[in-house]
């Protein structure tokens, strides 16, 4: 019996979705070293989306609303639906990629979503998310910049990009959204598409920060009080002045990218209960405009 369910399990494993084959015109892209997982994550940035992730968005997004109500404002114009997107979220938890992606497809969009390395190599999880044109993040190491080279194969392609600027789960300690890095601002700036702010609140309350058994404790009591799941999706950030490789643009961009996220955040919060305590949490970050207060003079 424990041979079959090694084997069962070693299946899980090593199981994925067929990739679609690579373009010829992206194999003048690969190096000698690339990771296996970089070719694959080229050959599906470059087809259209998979059929069962549009089925899982057009069907099954009830499933997130089980855990909360998911409302939505803003709007994605028809002109910029049909091209190239990235939109700039920021990140308030766990769960906040469920309610991300099925508020964006409620306004016409089909998501990629950047996910950490830490995601993209779970079983079952991290094969399907990557096929969905999920994007492998390798924060902190040399791979990283291979998540760059998807994204751009993804937007050249029409793919609508789903970033979080600040990184990961923002820390700060008013729940304010961190000025992030200047990566996503230098790749807007490079390839030049739009780039939507997505602001959101509600989605901390569904999964607590730390990895325990309480990630199960708040997720079962969500299924009680269905917090609300908000977001909201504002006009491009205004960069057409801006330019890459010029010294200071990439932080201008970046710094006016948190700010659109929060000028957006300000309702949202307004709209909701006080921010939900979660004891693991760290609290070591620094938000970009403290307590939501955008100056005047940023665009």
């Amino acid at each position: 019996m424990g041979a079959v369910v090694t084997g069962l399990t070693g299946r899980l494993r090593a199981w994925r979705p067929t990739p679609p084959p690579l373009p010829d015109h992206l194999e003048p892209i690969l190096r000698d070293g690339d990771p296996e997982w970089f070719v694959r994550e080229l050959a599906i940035a470059a087809a259209p989306p998979w059929w069962v992730w549009l089925l899982l968005l057009r069907r099954f997004s009830w499933l997130v609303d089980l855990f909360g109500r998911v409302e939505v404002t803003g709007s994605v114009p028809e002109e910029l639906r049909r091209g190239p997107l990235l939109l700039a979220a920021n990140h308030v938890g766990d769960f906040d990629p469920f309610v991300v992606a099925v508020a964006l497809h409620r306004l016409g969009v089909v998501p990629r979503i950047m996910a950490t390395g830490g995601i993209m190599s779970a079983p079952v999880a991290g094969p399907l998310l990557e096929r969905a044109g999920g994007i492998r993040v390798e924060r902190g190491t040399q791979l990283a910049r291979h998540a760059v080279r998807v994204t751009e194969v993804a937007l050249v392609h029409g793919g609508h990009v789903v970033a979080y600027p600040e990184g990961r789960v923002g820390l700060a300690p008013d729940g304010w959204p961190e000025r992030g890095r200047t990566g996503m601002a230098r790749l807007a700036l490079g390839v030049r598409v739009p780039v939507l702010p997505v602001s959101q609140w509600g989605a901390q309350e569904v999964l607590q920060y730390g990895n325990d058994w309480g990630k199960l404790r708040t997720l079962a009591r969500s299924l009680v009080r269905r917090p609300v799941l908000r977001v909201h999706v504002g006009p491009p950030v205004f960069m057409e002045d801006l330019e890459v490789g010029r010294v200071g643009d990439a932080n201008r961009a970046r710094m006016r990218i948190a700010a659109a996220i929060t000028r957006g955040l300000v309702p949202l919060r307004a709209a909701s209960r006080p921010l939900h305590p979660d004891p693991t949490r760290p609290t070591t970050g620094a938000a970009a405009f403290p307590g939501g207060v955008v100056p005047p003079d940023i665009p």
